[in-house]
């Protein structure tokens, strides 16, 4: 597919080469002038003027000055420029024509998607996000969701820094215990705007957050709704876009490990400390000349390419618009990399009262890796007397001779430039998402449409594991190849209809309509053990290996919703609004006493500042607005609500005693599963002030998760086998605070704007249903979700510095003056008696720190100078702790590499946080050192980063007619190029292990320092 893409692309290009020499070779009426602000004394450089029904155009310079040469003396040109009204004038056969542009900053007026509609920005009652499209592009990511870090109040994006990886998106929250994914909608499409889809395609999003903005999606809205709209067509001449990004993407250097010198001497100290005789891989064997730096070994320098063309254009009845796209991103980490090759057709025609068109992209995406291991964490672990490869390591098991310690140098980390020969684990998916609608104009204020979306994908997965160890004591095992190939599609099939009345000072618009939508995805999975190698190259399919062969397929997705929805906004006298929006979900995944449900909202608005009482020079627009209602999600799968069957059971019957297959129920299911509802309040207001230049809007949330999935204890002996049930029984509250402001100056030289927003989220559970007497939370691991905290807040021991003394350990007792400590010593950890009964247990466990900021802001600052433009993005978050569990594991001691700057305890070393060092090994003071469950790894982790700058440069309009090309710009940017933080690990920004340890680092990937320089143009 990429190749036939290429080839399209390239059609296109040559298409685009013949349109450029139609354009500038022509001749006819000559028009100059200068174009100036309002106030005519300031000229505006960067404006483009174009011939009207021709792709004959110019741009003024740096004194406002421009030359055109046009086909005709009555012609007209349209002369345009961000934030500017756009004007069309006629020449009449002038040849200078001088032009003082007005400034457009007003944007009440625009036009915001909601879902089934498109409403005045000023008539909004709910909780919509705008994200400006030229934030998101001056970014280099994976997906949409990576693009949106720190550009909207109350959407939290954690980014992992891997090819091809997901964004972890979150608005205001977590309403589960099990899924907090937003629902996506791509031009009308109910889909996955995963790294499949090409960030470049989108033209606008918007981020509805509370009932009001989402409820027109019912039963899939509580997490948020991102409505992505992607490019179109527009009327006029054939025009040919293109972008060129390449970027070199490197790693945040983390934590400084010990050489081998270093580490051998560290390690005999160690050794020594405990009364031990130190390993002769570090005294008789020591061989200075092995000196492995594992992070070196396993990363590298980085790459991104990122290319664009479309080509666009249409008539007043018909447009259209096709674009193709390459990305590929070379990771730092060795063997990883992602590509992205994709094709998009979107076009409208009008033919008198009926319109239709389609939007469609068709993508194919590849990513590489080994599959398994964590370089971020086995690079600092493993330890630097191993040698990546040596002949003295080769075995019948490791015929290549890969690193993997020995007895005297025992290390349980990963080789991973081992694992990286070793496996290889391929994904691709060739993936289709689109929509084609028919829309028919029944009466001036009456419209239907009919909206059919498609989701589909073909993917496939190939897993290869060649002869060879990467681990120390690693079980034998064979060679083989794994395969699954799956088929995925989602079709959905819309109904609605559209009407907008006025009746004097009444407007009434809304919508109504019926959706559904059914879900598939079926897997077939296929392995062979012992891959046949030729001349050291294995073959790769199944058929090619000669051992054991194996199938089997997945539990299938396949499910169906369809419901009934509406939206009633009324408005009176452009001041008073009211709101009406509800939906009517059933769902299939639920049992049929739980299947459908009702989904409302309700919202008004009241712009005081059209009021006769208020009358402002310095208030342009003051606009009050609250909502209330309920969402729902759905967090089971397609057969949860039906129990398992164990078709393995045997029993003996009859005289012939003959074995019977019998059945057993292997899991107890709850038939009453239905959706997790959230009851959504806001409250804010929106406002603008010196003609729009200042805009200003706060909300005030409270949402109430009601009916949250939980897994309740039942019994073995009921039947239960197969893991507990779960049940909707708990509940989680999220309240907060969001702001938004933006300031634009406009006229002049020098132009600008910035905007920030910040957010707090308070979240916390409610209840956590019936888990047995007294136990109101749910454990997992190091983190306690516990009524009235938030969820997976550190449970952890409390520690109080170090023991400085034999007198401090006999002196830390408990009430009845028993030592707290028995097995410390001088050097070791003080960790607190909490429940005060003497002992250091699993009961002195306490609430130490939240993975949840109390705050997260982000700031965008966009100029403009002649032709200079500039993009600056910055974001931070604050009041929030990460367990670092690579930190854990290198702090222990134990079979691992040790920091350069590791500074143990001694009797002559006593100001220091670091214990004293030796080998755990019958020293229970050592053990509880390196406890996991110790607030000793937990590491406050707010940040300040400079999440992107940007530097352009427009080219003068004499080069570019030189080269045939109009609007040309080149820039150079730096992501995440400066990051101010107190964490120690590579990123404070971490993604976790899923909701319940959200801030658990055990190696995540951090943000990548991304230089790019890059250019654009239109022919």
């Amino acid at each position: 597919m990429k190749t036939n893409l290429l080839r399209a692309v390239g059609l296109i290009l040559l298409f685009s080469c013949s349109m450029m020499g139609a354009a500038f070779a022509q001749s006819g009426h000559v028009v100059t002038g200068q174009v100036v602000d309002k106030s005519g004394q300031e000229p505006i450089p960067g404006v483009t003027i174009l011939e009207k029904g021709t792709s004959n155009g110019a741009v003024t310079d740096m004194d406002g000055n421009y030359s055109i040469n046009v086909n005709s003396e009555n012609a007209t040109l349209i002369f345009t420029f961000l934030q500017m009204t756009t004007m069309e004038i006629v020449v009449g056969g002038r040849t200078t024509l001088n032009v003082e542009m007005e400034e457009n900053v007003d944007e009440l007026d625009e036009f915001v998607v909601i879902g089934y509609q498109t409403v005045r920005k000023k008539d909004l009652t709910g909780a919509t996000a705008v994200v400006g499209t030229e934030n998101t592009r001056a970014v280099t990511a994976n997906s949409i969701g990576e693009s949106l870090q720190g550009l909207a109040p109350g959407v939290t994006v954690r980014n992992p820094g891997g090819p091809g990886q997901d964004a972890q998106v979150e608005i205001r929250g977590v309403a589960s215990f099990i899924n907090a994914n937003p629902l996506y909608v791509i031009d009308g499409m109910i889909a996955d705007a995963n790294v499949t889809i090409n960030p470049n395609d989108v033209e606008s999003i918007q981020i509805l957050k509370d009932a009001s903005a989402a409820a027109i999606y019912g039963s899939r809205a509580a997490n948020g709704v991102i409505i992505v709209t992607t490019k179109q067509g527009r009327e006029g001449p054939a025009r040919v876009s293109a972008t060129a990004k390449f970027g070199i993407q490197q790693l945040p250097r983390g934590y400084d490990m010990m050489n081998s010198t270093q580490f051998a001497e560290t390690q005999r100290r160690q050794f020594l400390n405990s009364g031990l005789t130190p390993p002769t891989s570090v005294t008789d064997n020591f061989d200075p000349n092995i000196n492995t730096n594992w992070y070196d070994e396993s990363t590298r320098l980085g790459n991104v390419q990122d290319y664009n063309v479309s080509i666009s254009g249409g008539s007043q009845s018909s447009t259209y618009l096709i674009s193709g796209s390459y990305f590929k991103n070379s990771g730092e980490l060795i063997g990883n990399d992602f590509e992205r090759a994709a094709l998009r057709i979107n076009s409208r025609t009008t033919k008198g009262r009926v319109t239709f068109g389609e939007n469609i992209v068709l993508t194919n995406s590849v990513r590489n890796s080994p599959g398994m291991g964590n370089p971020f964490y086995d690079a600092y672990v493993n330890l630097p007397i191993i040698p990546v490869q040596n002949s003295r390591y080769i075995t019948s098991s490791n015929p290549d001779g890969w690193g993997i310690g020995t007895p005297d140098a025992v290390t349980y980390a990963n080789n991973p430039v081992a694992l990286n020969a070793i496996n290889s684990y391929r994904q691709e998916f060739a993936k289709i998402v689109g929509n084609a609608f028919l829309d028919v104009e029944i009466a001036n204020w009456l419209t239907y449409r009919f909206n059919a979306g498609l989701e589909t994908s073909f993917d496939h997965n190939q897993r290869l594991r060649r002869a060879g160890e990467w681990h120390f004591n690693q079980p034998a095992a064979p060679t083989n190849v794994i395969e699954d190939r799956s088929r995925y599609s989602s079709i959905l099939l819309e109904h609605t209809l559209n009407f907008q009345k006025e009746i004097g000072r009444h407007n009434i618009n809304g919508v109504v309509g019926y959706s559904e939508q059914h879900t598939n995805r079926n897997v077939l999975l296929g392995s062979r053990t012992d891959l046949q190698s030729f001349g050291g190259r294995y073959m790769e399919t199944i058929g090619s290996a000669t051992g054991e062969p194996f199938a089997d397929g997945y539990i299938p997705v396949d499910f169906s919703i369809a419901g009934y929805l509406g939206r009633v906004n009324y408005t009176f006298d452009d001041k008073y609004l009211l709101t009406f929006t509800g939906r009517y979900d059933s769902d299939s995944r639920f049992g049929a006493d739980q299947r459908s449900r009702f989904f409302p909202s309700i919202a008004a608005g009241w712009r005081i500042s059209d009021e006769a009482f208020f009358a402002s020079n310095f208030v342009t627009d003051l606009k009050l607005r609250g909502s209330y209602g309920e969402l729902g999600i759905v967090t089971v799968g397609s057969w949860d609500h039906i129990g398992f069957l164990n078709m393995n059971p045997r029993a003996i019957f009859g005289p012939d005693q003959s074995p019977y297959v019998g059945a057993t129920q292997a899991r107890l299911a709850n038939p009453d599963l239905g959706w997790e509802r959230r009851i959504s309040q806001n409250y804010g207001f929106d406002a603008s002030f010196l003609d729009g230049r200042i805009s200003l809007s706060a909300e005030y949330y409270n949402s109430l998760s009601q009916d949250v999935l939980v897994n309740l204890p039942v019994a073995f002996y009921l039947g239960n086998l197969g893991g507990e049930p779960a049940v909707n029984a708990a509940s989680i509250r999220n309240r907060g605070l969001e702001i938004e402001a933006a300031y634009r100056k406009l006229g002049g030289a020098f132009n600008w704007d910035i905007s920030a927003n910040l957010t707090t989220i308070n979240n916390r559970v409610e209840d956590v249903g019936n888990l047995g007497e007294g136990i109101n939370y749910i454990q997992t691991g190091i983190t306690r979700t516990q009524i009235g905290r938030s969820i997976g807040e550190w449970y952890v021991l409390k520690t109080d510095g170090i023991f400085q003394s034999q007198e401090e350990v006999n002196n830390h007792r408990g009430p009845d003056g028993q030592l707290i400590q028995p097995h410390a010593r001088p050097g070791d950890v003080r960790f607190l008696d909490i429940n005060g009964d003497g002992q250091i247990n699993q009961e002195d466990r306490t609430f130490v720190g939240s993975p949840w900021p109390t705050l997260q802001a982000g700031s965008q600052f966009n100029a403009s100078y002649g032709r200079f433009t500039l993009n600056l993005q910055l974001m931070g978050v604050f009041g929030y702790s990460v367990m670092n569990g690579v930190r854990r594991e290198i702090d222990s001691y134990q079979n691992t590499n040790f920091r350069s700057d590791i500074s143990p305890w001694t009797p002559e070393n006593t100001n220091t946080s670091d214990p004293r060092l030796g080998i755990s090994v019958g020293d229970p003071g050592l053990i509880d050192n390196a406890r996991l469950e110790s607030d000793r790894w937990l590491e406050d982790a707010s940040y300040v980063r400079l999440r992107n700058v940007e530097l352009g440069y427009r080219l003068a309009p004499q080069v570019s007619e030189r080269w045939g090309i109009q609007n040309a710009r080149v820039f150079v940017s730096g992501q995440n190029l400066l990051t101010f933080t107190r964490y120690s690990g590579p990123d404070p920004d971490v993604v976790g292990n899923g909701i319940l340890e959200r801030g658990f680092d055990m190696g995540n990937w951090p943000a990548n320092k991304i230089f790019s320089v890059g250019f654009q143009c239109e022919f």
